[in-house]
C-alpha cells in the first residue's frame, strides 16, 4: 500500500503526481502484468540467457543494432 504524506497547503495535483511517481518506482503494475499468465522456470532461463547472448553479440559488434 502506497502513503503519500502531504501537507495542508499542498496542491491535490502535488499530491497526485507524489502518488503516480510513488506507485511507478514500486512496479506494481509491471508485477501485475508479469503474473497475469504462468510462465515456466525452464523457459523464462531460456529467454533469459538468450536476451544475455544477443546482448553480448551486440557488445562485441558482431551484430549491428
Amino acid at each position: 500500500m502506497l502513503i503519500i504524506d502531504s501537507k495542508d497547503c499542498e496542491n491535490i495535483d502535488k499530491a497526485l503526481k507524489k502518488y503516480k511517481k510513488k506507485f511507478e518506482k514500486s512496479k506494481t503494475l509491471l508485477k501485475l502484468r508479469e503474473r497475469q499468465a504462468f510462465i515456466k522456470p525452464s523457459v523464462r532461463r531460456r529467454t533469459e540467457v538468450l536476451k544475455a547472448a544477443y546482448l553480448q553479440q551486440i557488445a562485441s559488434g558482431k551484430i549491428e543494432k
